[in-house]
C-alpha cells in the first residue's frame, strides 16, 4: 500500500505534508510554480500506477467471466481487446490534461507485480478461483489506496494553482513576467527566472 511517510524525502511525502501548503500568500511566484510542477509530477506518477492497477484488475475479472461464462478463447488471445475498452472507455478520472511523463515507471510496474508475490498473471488461466480472488482484492485495495492519495495531490494542485491565479487576478504576477522567464529558460546560454 501506498503511505506518506511524515517527514520523509520522497516526493509524495513532501506534497503531502501538512506544511507544504502553510503560508501559500507569503510565498514567492517562482516557488509556488516549483511546488505546482511538483505535485503534478507525483500526480502523474500516481495516475500512471493506477492506470497499471486498472490493467491488472481489467485482467483478472476478464478470467473470472470468462470462466463463469464457460468461454474457450484464453485471456491471451482477448488482451488486445480487455485493455483497449479500458483505453476507449468512460474517463474515470479527474479529466486534467497530463504533459508529464512518470518519472518512475519501472518503480511503478515492479511495485504492481510485487503486489500479488507468487500469483502470476502471465498465465492467469492456470490460478485456482481462489488465487484470482486474491489477486482483484490485492489490486482493487490498491487501487482505492492510489487512488486516495491521488486526489489529495490533486487537492495540493488545486490550492497552489488557485494561488498563482489570484496572484494574476490582483495583478500581483504578470504575463509578461511569465513569458520573459519562459524566453530565459528556453535561450540557450541565458538564465532566466524560474516561472
Amino acid at each position: 500500500m501506498i503511505e506518506v511517510r511524515p517527514g520523509g524525502r520522497r516526493r509524495i511525502d513532501r506534497v503531502l505534508a501538512p506544511g507544504y501548503l502553510t503560508g501559500l500568500g507569503d510565498l514567492p511566484l517562482p516557488v509556488l510554480r516549483e511546488r505546482r510542477d511538483e505535485a503534478a509530477q507525483e500526480e502523474t506518477d500516481l495516475s500512471y500506477l493506477r492506470r497499471l492497477l486498472h490493467a491488472r484488475i481489467d485482467i483478472v475479472r476478464a478470467e473470472q467471466q470468462r470462466r463463469s461464462s464457460g468461454g474457450e478463447r484464453s485471456i491471451v488471445d482477448q488482451l488486445a481487446s480487455i485493455l483497449a475498452d479500458n483505453a476507449i472507455g468512460p474517463a474515470m478520472g479527474s479529466g486534467r490534461h497530463q504533459g508529464l511523463e512518470p518519472s518512475r515507471a519501472g518503480e511503478h510496474r515492479r511495485h504492481a507485480e510485487a503486489l500479488i508475490g507468487d500469483t502470476d498473471l502471465t498465465d492467469v488461466g492456470s490460478l485456482s478461483e481462489s488465487k484470482l480472488a486474491a489477486a482483484l482484492d490485492t489490486y482493487a485495495a490498491e487501487e482505492t489506496s492510489v487512488s486516495t492519495f491521488r486526489r489529495q495531490v490533486q487537492g495540493v494542485m488545486d490550492a497552489l494553482n488557485a494561488e498563482i491565479a489570484a496572484r494574476y487576478q490582483r495583478g500581483a504576477a504578470t504575463v509578461d513576467e511569465l513569458l520573459d522567464s519562459e524566453r530565459g529558460r528556453s535561450d540557450p546560454g541565458t538564465e532566466g527566472p524560474p516561472r
